[in-house]
């Protein structure tokens, strides 16, 4: 069945159809305000925060390495990227095809830690010190790190539905960083729903873990359609160049939708398990 998702961002009204079958869940809250993540934090009932992330110096040194990265998927792939002009900002000017994007996201979703010449390791320590809590960027349930470069062209449908990661067991115990690197900024950026991660279950309506069809993906997050509140009303934190957004698993977030018109969006997503 064919649904229209309605959400709310910054004020503005967004749509767009999505095919699954959606049910309201059970009578239990899944977060627990005890003993996460973010419980030792003073934005717990917020469920998000932006913090500096990267010195200018670390913050360029993270972007060449991802330019790198993909222009070794564009090569692969059998797309013809000029090394010395290509721009993230103009991926889209080269994948123009909705399959060769799949293609692409494909790999830049199951990114390692060793792809990349900057130093993540130094990021997760970071973060440990802000949570109070030790952190590893291996996730022993997948058995691997969790890095993933998202590529979203402008006014496309290169989106997750809104969703919390946490529906998958694998994402349950983790700390979610958001991180802009190109094309970023307040018509971009991950939208998020302040305080969700306290919703209740039968509060909230949505699919099965991969029961959710846009324009002819399927996820593996469930698509949440609304909540007992209604339309979902989300914000962008939109943190600047050198800063990520920061937030729990349970939070609902995605919808990402480029509104930028000639600009393609990039974010480094890391995810990192309490060890």
């Amino acid at each position: 069945m064919i649904h229209q998702c309605n959400i709310v961002i910054d004020g503005e009204t967004n749509s767009f159809p999505v095919e699954g079958e959606f049910s309201w869940g059970k009578d239990e809250t899944l977060f627990s305000l005890q003993d996460n993540l973010i419980s030792k934090t003073s934005w717990h009932k917020k469920g998000y925060t932006v913090i500096p992330a990267f010195s200018q110096e670390e913050f360029n040194a993270a972007k060449a390495s991802i330019t790198k990265n993909i222009l070794n998927v564009l090569r692969d792939k059998n797309v013809a990227a000029d090394e010395s002009s290509f721009t993230l900002e103009h991926y889209h000017k080269l994948v123009t095809d909705k399959d060769k994007h799949n293609e692409i996201i494909n790999v830049t979703r199951e990114f390692k830690n060793e792809d990349f010449t900057f130093d993540i390791d130094k990021l997760k320590e970071k973060i440990s010190a802000i949570l109070g809590y030790k952190l590893s960027s291996y996730n022993k349930e997948l058995g691997r790190s969790l890095i993933q470069v998202r590529l979203s062209r402008p006014e496309s449908y290169d989106i997750n539905p809104p969703h919390r990661d946490a529906y998958l067991s694998f994402y349950s115990n983790i700390i979610n960083l958001w991180i802009p690197i190109a094309g970023c900024n307040e018509k971009s950026s991950l939208p998020i729903l302040p305080g969700s991660h306290l919703l209740n279950e039968k509060d909230i309506y949505r699919t099965e873990n991969k029961g959710a069809k846009i324009n002819g993906n399927v996820y593996n997050v469930p698509c949440i359609l609304e909540t007992k509140e209604g339309v979902i009303n989300m914000v962008r934190p939109n943190p600047k160049e050198t800063e990520a957004l920061v937030f729990t698993p349970f939070l609902i977030h995605g919808a990402a939708m480029n509104r930028n018109k000639d600009i393609t969006r990039v974010a480094l997503e890391l995810r990192f398990v309490k060890a």
